[in-house]
């Protein structure tokens, strides 16, 4: 489990940027932080990869292997995306067909707008995001970590990115994002984070939902902790090896992408009446 015990940050002797950070992610947990520009959440992402070190605290857990989406990406190369991606991937430890075979797959599912021989420096702001989410998915990631990932991103690519990150919480892996909407956290996350004056509290209320649906899944074991770890569910409950999932309805889909992704049958899908949302410490949020 990544955990930050009494984490705090400051660069030189300035002010502290964070202070008394603790933090909990356990495996196949999808998590936001938020907050206002300038609050340190793109600072905490970074030490949660390892790239920056806390000045005070510890942060242990780890899981490896790491992907990383920062705040800015360089676009500046002039070697083509599938270029760039297959060097990273050979970096990596692929070979390069296995590199450029899964680079051009991330491409095409990302649809990325002029094609995967357009130089990086000659790419839009939301195709450039494109590439630096494929960069963070050569290696399936046990740790993805994503500074607003939505940026610039077109309406079908939101949709493409919801799938990844609830594919990646299926494979049981820890994914953290930012975002400053509530729209966005609350659709994609089972747990929201605030930093507010440098400290994290954890946000324990969630929107009422107007639709949901239940999912009955099979065939990987008893996972009800790990499906109540994916975005947008509600509850889980497990009987005679079923796990039953209530999601909310705009979830659905990709639930049920990264559920069969993840090798689980869906043996069962249809519409229900909301539920209150259960929080991690089994108890009905309000």
């Amino acid at each position: 489990m990544l955990t930050l015990v009494g984490v705090g940050k400051r660069y030189g002797r300035g002010d502290w940027v964070l202070s008394d950070v603790d933090l909990q992610l356990p495996p196949a947990m999808v998590a936001a932080i938020t907050g206002r520009n300038g609050s340190g959440k793109s600072t905490l992402l970074r030490m949660l990869v390892g790239v920056s070190r806390p000045s005070l605290g510890r942060i242990t857990g780890r899981p490896d292997p790491v992907g990383y989406v920062p705040d800015r990406f360089p676009a500046t190369e002039r070697l083509s995306a599938l270029a760039y991606l297959t060097h990273l991937g050979r970096v990596r430890g692929l070979t390069t067909a296995a590199a450029r075979a899964r680079a051009a797959d991330l491409l095409d599912r990302l649809s990325l707008v002029g094609g995967p021989h357009t130089p990086l420096r000659l790419l839009s702001k939301g195709n450039v995001q494109k590439v630096a989410l494929a960069q963070a998915l050569l290696i399936r990631p046990a740790l993805l970590v994503l500074d607003e990932p939505w940026s610039g991103l077109d309406a079908t690519s939101h949709g493409v990115l919801a799938e990844i990150i609830a594919e990646v919480a299926a494979g049981g892996g820890t994914v953290v994002f930012t975002d400053h909407r509530e729209s966005v956290t609350r659709a994609n996350a089972a747990q929201v984070h605030l930093i507010e004056g440098g400290r994290l509290s954890r946000l324990s209320t969630l929107p009422s939902v107007a639709a949901a649906a239940m999912v009955l899944l099979s065939g990987n074991g008893n996972h009800s902790d790990t499906a109540a770890a994916l975005p947008g569910v509600l509850a889980t409950t497990t009987e005679d090896g079923l796990v039953r999932v209530e999601v909310a309805e705009r979830q659905c889909d990709a639930l049920l992408l990264a559920a069969l992704r993840a090798g689980w049958s869906v043996r069962e899908v249809r519409r229900t009446p909301a539920v209150a949302p259960v929080d991690s410490d089994g108890g009905e949020q309000t």
